[in-house]
């Protein structure tokens, strides 16, 4: 390899820039854990206390102990800040005081958790914001993060440790920190956890079966260890760059494989792919676009096409680069990647076609030491003269050149010679030989290397015929003039071959820097719209320029996939391009011609997206029923595609906040009106309360009773709204207490006798059910209105049941009546706002709010609420579900999970 950081031996200039930007900030180290317990809080502050010892001004913003004494043990000798306190819906919350820590400004400070969801009305959402802007003030932290709380890795680890972690730290955290490995053998952690120093006894049985079992150890271990390593490799590389510095320093592989038209191109970037799977391997695919690479015919041009798409689909990262010849682009790329292996293709050739090109390979592997080359058989290259030889003509420095080129040839030869003689006769020139190069550099600079030679065989013979004796004759009588015929040739080899490189670099200059025009012009072109629509058009038009094709754009609406933009009116899509376009708009993934899906279309559709939102999907067709997209445009696809995909994601993201502005406006108009309404009749409703009971109290009246049974009914409804008011603001005040459920639902039952009248109410709830972590005020609510609701639903004379069951972790408390039950289908319908559901043959009173308020308060609870039919006989089912984190004494793998 190049032992050179850059094609020029300078630093590269985006390494500087990172360098940059961390001046003036703290540094950041990470120590990263496997799982919880192996010890990343207990080595963090080993160091932190090694750092104060060495002169350091050393500070804990947080630490997380988990009753560990060894740990707390560590803290005795360090300066710990207070944490900050805040009252969150009844509850007191505490954080990590930032403005405080900011303000304390110590050299290092000891923030454990990174991946923490900070409390409501924090500053930042998530406690890595808070390191962030400890760095950006020139503070030192140190931070402990689990494997599996890399954002990156959040699905790689749900599917084999089947817990979703909700808490996650974007990569860019880890890319711009140091990292230490906690680590200890799977065996050892699970000796620590039976032995209490993890968890519990109790809690540490459950968590051996599940979280903590060997096999999952073993692959967490797998993915800190691997993902150390990748952070390691990225770092080591950005110094190499800012410093110039070559070699391939593998601190990791790195594979490269070399994509061209020839066949068997694809079969290469699956061995590739081989290779780099079998090495834990990063890997990238590359084709070098050469002056030869724009005279490809259309099915070479679709060859490389198809093979860059099919690397891109085994997650290589994929690049077009121009060079002036394949070697060339290869070294240069390897060099800045630091690749340590690349994969190549080597066609059978015959000898002296070797003789007279050279080998790719035997270059590659002179130019690149230190690297290893794999050198694979492709197919035999065909007997018939490949397209480019046809068109080598237009190239400069290849083919035999024009007509019309060897007639100026002719001519200027035939000038110099004239002035030759006239000035061999005039001054009496002694080499009028030097005055011949004039057209022999003019041929080979103009016309190629044999025009050129033509042009030196011709001034050869115009020189020996005219100027040397004896004259007029081709003899040569002094064999030192046999010289000057070959400098003249050898002049118009080296003038040919320096102005063909010269032109092709020049050509490859001009191409950087129209894509680097096309691009800034198309993306400021855009950013001034505001109106999707109109964003849309010009896209598609500004892209159908810059590609030479037309381009269409889709966008999803009620009807399905809608044309919502096109480069020429009236574009027709048949069924089989509206099916591709619908695949690309469901995976996210090209499809149609040029692509390995759906390639009867006519049409290469490309999926527009932001993440993992899919915005639109373009496409695009070429006129000649050609491929849409060469290969040598795939990186300006790319970039246009990006561009556009930020414009549209702009716009998508102002529509919603205009949206969500006006529902706020709504909800606050409407939670004021529901107030004001509720507190309007509450006195009322409390004086009409007051004077029937004094009345009742003078006598018995049947009247009376029904007045005051209705104003209890209507101040239940005003209850209700009032309850609603509270959620819809936000003003909910929590208590969150353990609470037996036994007692609960007996408490319930008692105060809503009233409602139950009429019905026998059985209570099934296990005295041995755990105890349950939930506000009794709002838990009381629920029970209540589910228990009013199943009284006025349930049949007259049929019984009530409260049933509780702890299953599959969970608790479940059930209210089953014996009435009209739900609608099939719509059982989730009943918990909206005033929905009501009840049967057609009998008038049932209500509200609609009830079950609404229970869905809110259990929501808020951190509890679930569903509804359904009974299974055993004719009646509703409504269910409170307790989730594990809300049971008492149950197992949660650590905090931070």
């Amino acid at each position: 390899m190049s032992e050179r950081a850059n094609s020029d031996g300078r630093p590269a200039p985006e390494a500087f820039l990172r360098a940059a930007a961390q001046e003036g900030r703290g540094r950041l180290k990470i120590f990263l854990g496997a799982a919880p317990g192996v010890g990343k809080t207990f080595e963090m502050l080993s160091e932190g206390a090694a750092r104060q010892r060495a002169g350091a001004d050393v500070v804990i913003g947080v630490v997380e102990t988990h009753g560990r004494r060894e740990t707390e043990a560590l803290t005795r000798g360090l300066e710990i800040l207070p944490r900050r306190t805040m009252a969150h819906e009844g509850r007191t919350l505490t954080e990590m005081d930032l403005d405080a820590l900011l303000a304390r400004r110590p050299g290092l400070a000891l923030v454990d958790e990174l991946a923490h969801t900070n409390a409501p009305g924090s500053r930042h959402p998530k406690r890595y914001g808070d390191v962030e802007e400890l760095l950006a003030a020139g503070i030192d932290v140190y931070s402990t993060v689990n494997i599996q709380h890399v954002e990156s890795l959040n699905d790689v680890v749900a599917s084999f440790t089947r817990v979703r972690v909700r808490e996650t730290v974007p990569d860019s955290i880890l890319e711009m920190a140091e990292i230490e490995v906690v680590d200890i053998p799977p065996d050892e952690l699970i000796e620590r956890l039976k032995e209490g120093k993890v968890y519990l006894p109790q809690e540490a049985t459950r968590a051996l079966s599940h979280f903590f079992s060997k096999s999952n150890l073993s692959a967490l271990r797998e993915l800190a260890l691997r993902r150390a390593a990748q952070a390691v490799d990225a770092q080591m590389l950005d110094h190499l760059r800012l410093h110039a510095l070559g070699g391939t320093w593998a601190g990791s592989e790195r594979i490269l494989v070399a994509v061209s038209e020839l066949p068997g191109a694809e079969e290469l970037v699956r061995a590739a792919k081989r290779i780099a799977d079998a090495a834990h391997a990063s890997w990238a695919a590359i084709h070098v676009e050469t002056p030869r690479s724009r005279t490809l015919d259309a099915a070479a041009a679709r060859q490389v096409a198809t093979a860059l798409n099919l690397a891109a689909r085994l997650g290589a990262t994929v690049a077009s680069i121009p060079a002036a010849n394949v070697v060339d682009g290869l070294t240069r790329h390897a060099a800045d990647i630091r690749a340590t292996q690349i994969v190549v293709g080597k066609s059978a050739r015959s000898r002296w076609f070797e003789l007279r090109h050279g080998s790719v390979v035997d270059r590659l592997v002179r130019g690149t030491p230190g690297v290893a080359v794999h050198v694979l058989p492709l197919a035999e290259a065909s007997a018939a003269p490949p397209a480019w030889s046809r068109a080598a003509a237009h190239v400069p420095g290849r083919g035999w050149g024009t007509r019309a080129g060897y007639a100026w040839i002719t001519l200027m030869v035939a000038a110099v010679t004239a002035a030759g003689s006239a000035l061999f006769r005039v001054l009496d020139i002694g080499n009028v030989g030097l005055l011949y190069l004039l057209p022999v550099m003019a041929a080979a600079s103009l016309f190629g290397l044999r025009p050129g030679l033509y042009a030196g065989i011709l001034s050869s013979l115009a020189y020996n015929f005219f100027f040397l004796p004896p004259t007029l004759t081709l003899t040569v009588s002094n064999p030192e003039n046999i010289i000057s015929i070959f400098v003249l040739l050898g002049v118009a080899i080296v003038t040919s071959q320096l102005t063909a490189r010269v032109r092709a670099q020049a050509d490859l200059a001009a191409i950087s820097a129209r894509t680097n025009a096309a691009l800034a012009g198309y993306l400021r072109q855009l950013t001034r719209l505001s109106d999707p629509l109109e964003v849309a058009r010009v896209a598609c038009t500004r892209l159908s320029e810059l590609l030479g094709v037309r381009v269409v754009m889709l966008e999803r609406t009620g009807a399905g996939l809608t044309v919502q933009g096109e480069s020429e009116a009236g574009a027709c899509l048949e069924t089989m391009e509206l099916a591709a376009a619908q695949w690309v708009w469901d995976t996210g993934q090209p499809a149609g011609r040029g692509t390995g899906t759906l390639t009867a279309s006519d049409w290469q559709f490309q999926p527009l997206q932001a993440g993992e939102r899919m915005l639109a999907v373009l496409g695009f067709a070429r006129d000649d029923g050609g491929d849409p997209v060469r290969s040598d445009r795939m990186t300006l696809l790319g970039s246009l595609l990006e561009q556009t995909a930020l414009v549209l994601q702009r716009l998508r993201l102002e529509s919603e906040m205009r949206d969500v502005d006006a529902v706020r406006e709504r909800d606050r108009l409407r939670v004021a009106l529901l107030s004001s309404v509720s507190h309007d009749l509450r006195t009322p409703l409390t004086s009409v309360l007051a004077a029937a009971a004094e009345l009742r109290r003078r006598g018995e009246d049947p009247l009376v009773a029904t007045i005051e049974s209705e104003a209890l009914r209507l101040n239940r409804f005003v209850a209700n709204l009032l309850d609603m008011a509270r959620v819809e603001a936000g003003a909910l005040k929590f208590n969150m207490e353990a609470i037996d459920l036994s007692d609960a639902v007996t408490g319930a039952a008692h105060d809503a006798r009233r409602a139950l009248e009429g019905h026998a109410v059985r209570l099934d709830v296990p005295p041995n059910l755990p105890l349950v972590r939930a506000d009794p005020q709002l838990l009381h609510h629920c029970l209540l209105n589910l228990l009013d609701n199943a009284g006025r639903y349930g049949d007259p004379g049929t019984e009530i049941v409260i049933e509780g069951r702890h299953l599959f972790g969970q608790v479940h408390l059930a209210v089953l009546d014996r009435g009209l039950g739900l609608p099939a289908g719509r059982e989730a319908e009943v918990f909206e706002t005033f929905r009501r559901l009840e049967g057609s043959d009998r008038a049932v009173g209500g509200t609609g709010l009830g079950l609404a308020i229970v869905k809110a308060f259990a929501e808020a609870m951190g509890l679930a609420v569903q509804a359904g039919n009974r299974q055993d006989c004719r009646g509703a089912v409504f269910t409170l579900l307790f989730p594990p984190s809300s049971i008492v004494r149950d197992i949660a793998p650590e905090g931070d999970i």
